[in-house]
Formats: C-alpha cells, sequence, structure tokens
C-alpha cells in the first residue's frame, strides 16, 4: 500500500481513535489502527472488541492496500513531523515507510488479516437524532454513571422511548444519585428503543465526542446487540450492555413536599468553598434549611470548619440535612437556568433537584448522616 496524504488530515483521524485502542495490550493486535486505502479515500479503524470506529479522509491512493500499526507511536510521530505532505509506504513483509520534508521513519505493522472484522451496517434503517440534543442529554446524566464494574448494568446510560409518545429518556445511577432527561424527538419505530437498551461508558464517550463536531445530525441503528452511530463520515460500533436495568421509578421521591428555590451560581460557589474542609472520604456538606435562608457548612476534626448562608426562596418548616457536596456539584455543573429547585421531605429521604423552568431534567441525591 502507498498513498500520501495531508498532515493535518492524518492527524485528526488518529487523534479520534486514540481513545478506542485497546490499553490493556491482551491481544497486540487491538492497540493498532487498521489503515485501508482505497478509491482516493483512507479508512482509518479502531475497536477494542467492545467500542470500534471507522472513519474516512481523502488521500492519494497510489497503491491499495491494508496493513496495522500501533495507534500510539503512528499518531506520535505524525504529531511532531512538519506541516507538509506525508508520504506513506507499507512493504510486504509488514515494515512501514513514513517520510515527510526531510524526516523519515521505518516502522514494524501487523498483517490487517489478523485485525477484527468491523461489520457494515445497513444505513436504511438509521433513525435520525440532533447531535446538540443527544450532547446535553449525555451531559445531564453521564455523570452519574457507575465506576464501580461489578455493577455491571450500572457502568452506561439507559435509552427507552416513552412508550405511546416521542419522548427519548435518558438515565443514569450509581445507587447514591439518579440523573434523568426526557426530550421530545422525531423518532421513527424502533423495537430496541421501545424496550430500552444500555450504552456502555466507553461508547458514550465516543458518542459525545461525535456529537461535538458540527451540527449535522447522528443516525442510529441498532445490530447484533451492538448500537451503531454514524455522522458524516464515521461509523461508531458500541455492544450493548447486557443485563436489566434496575427499576429506577421506585427512587424517585413522590411525597416530598419542602421546596427551596435556590440560585444555581451562588450555591455552585459555595459548595465549592465547603467542600475545601469536608471530610476526605465522604465530602459531606451540611444543608440547614430555614425561612428564606440556607446554611451550608463542613466540618473536618483535622482541618477545621467552614459555613456559608445564601438567600433563598423558602418558606417551610426549619430542616437539616446531609448530602455528598462532589454530587450536588455534578448537577449543579450541568443546569443551563440560574434557579433550581431543591424537593426534600426530611434528614432520611433521598432529595429531588429539577430546574425552575421544567425542561425534563430531574436529579435524585441520597442523604448522608453527618
Amino acid at each position: 500500500m502507498n498513498f500520501t496524504i495531508e498532515k493535518d488530515v492524518f492527524l485528526k483521524g488518529l487523534a479520534r481513535v486514540q481513545g478506542i485502542v485497546e490499553k490493556r495490550n491482551t491481544i497486540p493486535v487491538l492497540s493498532n489502527v487498521l489503515l485501508e486505502g482505497v478509491d482516493g479515500e483512507l479508512h482509518l479503524t479502531a475497536t477494542d472488541l467492545e467500542v470500534g470506529m471507522q472513519s474516512s479522509y481523502p488521500a492519494n491512493i497510489r497503491k491499495p492496500g491494508k496493513i496495522t500499526v500501533s495507534a500510539k507511536k503512528l499518531f506520535e510521530i505524525i504529531k511532531e513531523l512538519p506541516d507538509n505532505e506525508i508520504s506513506f509506504n507499507a512493504k510486504d513483509n509488514c515494515w512501514i515507510e513514513i517520510e515527510c520534508g526531510k524526516a523519515q521513519f521505518n516502522i514494524v505493522g501487523l498483517s490487517a488479516e489478523e485485525f477484527p472484522n468491523f461489520p457494515q451496517p445497513d444505513r436504511n434503517t438509521f433513525l435520525s437524532l440532533s447531535s446538540s440534543l443527544c450532547k446535553e442529554m449525555i451531559e445531564k446524566t453521564f455523570f452519574a454513571v457507575s465506576q464501580d464494574e461489578s455493577k455491571y448494568n450500572l457502568n452506561g446510560i439507559f435509552c427507552q422511548v416513552q412508550e405511546g409518545t416521542n419522548q427519548l429518556r435518558m438515565v443514569a445511577t450509581d445507587g447514591h444519585r439518579l440523573s434523568m432527561i426526557d426530550k421530545q424527538v422525531e423518532l421513527a419505530e424502533s423495537s430496541e428503543l421501545n424496550r430500552g437498551v444500555i450504552l456502555p461508558r466507553k461508547g458514550i464517550l465516543e458518542l459525545k465526542k461525535l456529537a461535538d463536531e458540527g451540527e449535522s445530525d447522528l443516525q442510529l441503528g441498532f445490530m447484533d446487540n451492538n448500537a451503531v452511530v454514524s455522522k458524516d463520515q464515521t461509523i461508531i460500533i458500541m455492544r450493548l450492555v447486557d443485563g436489566e436495568f434496575p427499576d429506577y421509578s421506585r427512587v424517585i421521591p413522590k411525597n416530598n413536599e419542602q421546596t427551596a428555590a435556590i440560585a444555581v451560581d451562588p450555591f455552585l460557589h459555595a459548595l465549592r468553598r465547603m467542600i475545601i474542609l469536608s471530610s476526605e472520604k465522604s465530602r459531606g456538606v451540611k444543608m440547614n434549611l430555614k425561612n428564606n435562608l440556607l446554611e451550608v457548612s463542613s466540618s473536618n476534626p483535622e482541618l477545621g470548619d467552614a459555613r456559608e448562608e445564601l438567600d433563598i426562596e423558602y418558606q417551610g418548616p426549619e430542616l437539616s440535612v446531609g448530602f455528598n457536596a462532589r454530587y450536588l456539584l455534578d448537577i449543579l455543573q450541568v443546569q443551563n437556568q440560574n434557579q433550581i429547585n431543591m424537593i426534600l421531605k426530611d434528614n432520611l429521604s433521598p432529595g429531588l433537584i429539577k430546574p425552575i423552568e421544567e425542561d425534563g431534567y430531574l436529579a435524585v441525591i441520597m442523604p448522608m448522616r453527618l
């Protein structure tokens, strides 16, 4: 295989696959990227057998062919080359010659025959989804995805179209907090989305990067227990998380009656100050609600204590409750409204957080004993 390509085009393609290639090196070829030159296009493919990506870029293909090469090393080499056209030549013995200006590299590749097959989905069955909407929904739920590998059915975002509506719902929970968003979408009928699917954490990160690039819509499809996402010249295939997502509706409080309207920005900065003296392990802060006043405090026997008062709108009885400040910060940082409603019952019940103006979002956070 022999081709020439512009440095910035090649670098962009290699940068995209860095998040996908297998880092643990259990199977050597999975830390490689597959380069395939055909019909004026260079196809770059990477996979870790859970998430795979294929993108196409314009190149001058002098001799078609394919080869795999270390994704990390190739990226490091191309990044440091001068801003000229790059010449790439793969020889029959799997050695690769890269030239740019007066720089020349010879590196070892692996045969393309060893690389896993990347399936070609049927694009006729795809559903269209707005990139900006998808990005917002991921941002408002991703932080609540569980990091605990043993809770594998919580290691992703649950997506489902609500029965009899055009509402797409995304939910994530780690058992300590829950984040959920509903948005109106124009989707064709999909049996998978009607049932509900769990998209894996790594796949969601790549999906968000794809949604970030340009305004064109995402195309979403399903194939053999995989979700397939396509946009422009890029396809991502991710294996759906096996297992049942828990019945999250049971943890959403129904009887919380004490509502406090709190301005997001002052609350966010107060929590950042309080967390400095909170317990390193629990990150707990205490919230005392009185008539139109919120007192936030934290203490650590080894460091000291801190307290701050905020003006809020609250008319209920005096109430004291503890929460993990880190969890509260995660929720506040994704809000695009100036005020939230914090809806409480008592110091032992989960707290409910919603934006003041209804936008389909809610979060649940479990209390702490402080």
